[in-house]
């Protein structure tokens, strides 16, 4: 057993490193108690419990962590390894840390679930490597949003590199560590690599490249290390030479190197096929100063002290990378006779580069790709924010307990807190809006499975479909049976309680409006089937008549017949095959002038005061009848023409000959005598309308005896002359014709 005794004072005074000497002591204490509670018990890697919970410790000790964070990097093994541990670490060290113990027990069941089952079925439509991809990132996202604390993640990653960090000792290659290698490579160090930990990303990737491509790691590494001395002496030397020239030329600027990693220099090599003596970037430092223009001086002063590579200069800050990155970027030929990279830039651009909404990181890892995401980047800019300020005032803050607290509730009021991440049985991770619920789910594996959704378990448990999802949980979608399509949703689902997601909704009612629209072709089709019936035309080849309409398939015409939008007279006047537009109902309405009628000399009752004898006749202009005010006009030969005193056309002539106007005036009415009238009515086109026209002049008793009707984008205008015996009985017929459905107006013409 590993006691603290058996702990030199080196490591003994990292674990309380930047400490309080009360928080100190309240990690000695804890340490203390770590050394009772594992014993002689080992991990699942192998290695002693307490060797590793110390080791854990004193990486987050290196990161300037608080107390709080090492206690609980010390003693979250112990609940792992002893479930009955956990209640008692309220009691012994507080809440706070109880909390993050809890935090990273749920992040270490994660990792357990998603590695104990099966990797889950692609998606449709997309390649599989893409797929593995996406749920990749997808995890890396779920690991930030599952931590209330960051600090959590924090603790998870110091777990990695001290676990790795024990294969290598024990030089360890077999199938576990390739795996657990891949694990951290793909989904730990891109992490620290976000969060701007930049000391556990380097050493998170040289680790685990060491396990999954030990010959590679081997070669470089054996390259690096032929000329390590030699290398950082020269980048040494090349430093101070150009601090010196910058401070004779009176440039402030802050000059460092810059290290270069084994998978860093392994994955430059592959990405562009370089040889390892073609990478100009091994041997680079980098220039810090305070404006855009001092950039271009030191670029000058850099070129004047030795010659630049031709075509290995890129100029970042006239021409930003995509995702904003700026700096100017140089490489020269040493006085070795070999390549040196410099970088030049301001603390401005430096700071966007670590730290700003550019998300280096996403271009560093996608390749320069376009992206969205905007407010998952802002949060993780965040992060790295609230990280870097933390090791930035660390070394002049000490024992400033109020700044202390003030870093730790930011840290914890940080998470991603408005997407949820949640897993199929398989082990497929989800990514969801804050209170998804199970219909969500479904929909988002699948529109036909959440069509035929009818239940879920949650964590193996039956809840109601509208319950909130949460983080980490684990949802089954119970389907109806039978085939895709035979199922479908509810008009429920629609309303917040159900569904919060905007995709899940758009789902829903495409699924309705395509159940609509069926109903709405079955209905048109049957309606034109039926006219073709009427007419006697059931054999017609239907795409032809639907082009000859001006549809481009059958099935337009039908649903547009069955919104009532296409009128049947047309496809009836398609068949009957004339230039003229067709009424096929006008039969119905038209009849023969009566005897009794003007129309047919029939006298019209008219007296020409003061005249006797006089031929009339009533205008067709105006058609008066009784007991319309009427004037005359003395025609050329055709006698005294009868108007409407309202008459337009009676007004012109009068203008032109007042001399010809006679007054007139209607004498005793003649029985049974009917004068012609013209009726106008607009109304929407639709099957039917004639038809319900007729049957008020049928009932009125008026006889129709002219229609003219034309239709255009779905109205209809219709003029009539109808035979009344007087204005009563047109007024009568008018209110009752503005009463059908779709009539917008019914009025004397």
């Amino acid at each position: 057993m590993v006691s603290i005794a058996a702990l030199n004072s080196a490591t003994s005074d990292q674990l309380v490193q930047g400490l309080s000497a009360e928080d100190g002591a309240r990690v000695l204490a804890a340490l203390d108690l770590a050394s009772a509670a594992y014993g002689d018990k080992t991990c699942s890697s192998g290695q002693s419990a307490f060797e590793f919970a110390v080791g854990v410790a004193s990486t987050l000790a290196f990161l300037r962590i608080d107390a709080e964070t090492r206690i609980a990097g010390l003693m979250f093994e112990a609940t792992l390894l002893d479930p009955s541990q956990a209640p008692n670490i309220e009691p012994r060290f507080g809440p706070a840390v109880a909390e993050l113990v809890s935090g990273v027990r749920q992040l270490i069941r994660l990792r357990e679930l998603t590695q104990t089952q099966p990797s889950g079925t692609p998606g449709r439509g997309k390649n599989a490597a893409q797929q593995a991809v996406a749920q990749v990132e997808t995890l890396r996202k779920m690991l930030l949003a599952m931590a209330s604390d960051m600090r959590v993640v924090l603790v998870r990653l110091a777990s990695c590199v001290t676990t790795l960090r024990y294969f290598a000792d024990i030089k360890r290659f077999d199938e576990v560590t390739h795996s657990y290698g891949r694990e951290t490579l793909d989904l730990y160090a891109p992490l620290a690599n976000r969060l701007g930990i930049w000391q556990l990303k380097w050493e998170l990737e040289d680790l685990s490249f060491r396990f999954i491509e030990p010959d590679a790691y081997k070669r470089i590494a054996k390259m690096l290390e032929e000329k390590r001395m030699m290398r950082e002496g020269f980048v040494s030397s090349s430093i101070t030479r150009l601090q010196n020239e910058l401070n004779s030329a009176g440039i402030k600027a802050e000059v460092f190197g810059r290290p270069k990693h084994i998978y860093s220099i392994w994955s430059k090599m592959r990405g562009k096929e370089l040889d390892f003596t073609e990478l100009y970037d091994v041997r680079a430092f980098r220039v810090i100063v305070d404006d855009v223009k001092t950039c271009y001086t030191v670029l000058g002063v850099v070129h004047n002290i030795w010659t630049p590579i031709p075509k290995e200069f890129d100029d970042y800050i006239s021409r930003p990378k995509p995702n904003g990155y700026r700096s100017l970027h140089t490489v020269v030929t040493a006085d070795d006779g070999r390549p040196l990279e410099v970088q030049i830039r301001t603390q401005e651009m430096h700071n966007f580069a670590e730290y700003g909404v550019a998300a280096h990181w996403r271009y560093k890892e996608e390749g320069g790709s376009n992206f969205q995401g905007q407010k998952y980047d802002e949060k993780i800019a965040w992060l790295r924010q609230l990280l870097a300020w933390k090791s930035d005032v660390a070394d002049t803050v000490v024992g400033q307990e109020e700044v202390q607290r003030e870093w730790v509730e930011k840290l914890k009021s940080a998470s991603l807190d408005d997407r949820i991440f949640v897993l199929t049985p398989q082990a497929r991770v989800l990514e969801l809006p804050v209170g998804a619920t199970p219909i969500d789910f479904a929909y988002h594996l699948h529109s036909d499975v959440g069509h035929r959704c009818r239940g879920a378990r949650v964590d193996g448990i039956m809840v109601p479909l509208n319950t909130a999802l949460k983080n980490g949980q684990t949802c089954e979608i119970i389907t109806a049976k039978g085939a895709p399509g035979t199922a479908g949703p509810s008009r429920d689902w629609l309303n917040p309680e159900y569904t919060v997601a905007t995709r899940t909704r758009s789902k829903i009612r495409a699924w309705f409006h395509a159940i609509d629209q069926q109903e709405t072709l079955s209905h048109g089709r049957a309606m034109v089937e039926k006219s073709l019936q009427r007419e006697g035309k059931t054999a017609v080849n239907l795409e032809a008549l639907a082009n000859k309409l001006g549809f481009a398939k059958v099935d337009d015409l039908f649903i547009s017949v069955g919104k009532e939008e296409f009128s049947l007279r047309h496809v009836e006047q398609a068949l009957h095959d004339t230039g003229e537009p067709v009424e096929v109902e006008d039969a119905v309405v038209l009849g023969k002038s009566r005897a009794s009628s003007v129309e047919q000399g029939a006298k019209s009752g008219v007296l020409v005061v003061g005249t006797d004898g006089l031929m009339t006749q009533l205008a067709k202009c105006c058609k008066p009848a009784p007991p319309d005010s009427i004037v005359g006009f003395v025609t050329r030969g055709k006698g005294v023409s009868i108007h409407r005193a309202t008459c337009k056309n009676f007004a012109e002539m009068r203008a032109k000959a007042p001399e010809r106007v006679i007054v007139t005036e209607w004498g005793r009415a003649v029985n049974e005598t009917v004068y012609p009238v013209g009726i106008f009515v607009l109304a929407g086109d639709r099957q039917g309308l004639l038809r319900d026209i007729s049957e008020i002049f049928s009932r009125e008793k008026l006889n129709v005896i002219g229609v003219n009707t034309q239709s255009a984008k779905g109205q209809a205008r219709m003029t009539f002359t109808a035979e009344i015996g007087s204005t009563a009985q047109l007024q009568k017929a008018l209110s009752a014709i503005a009463e059908v459905s779709g009539v917008l107006e019914a009025r004397r013409s």
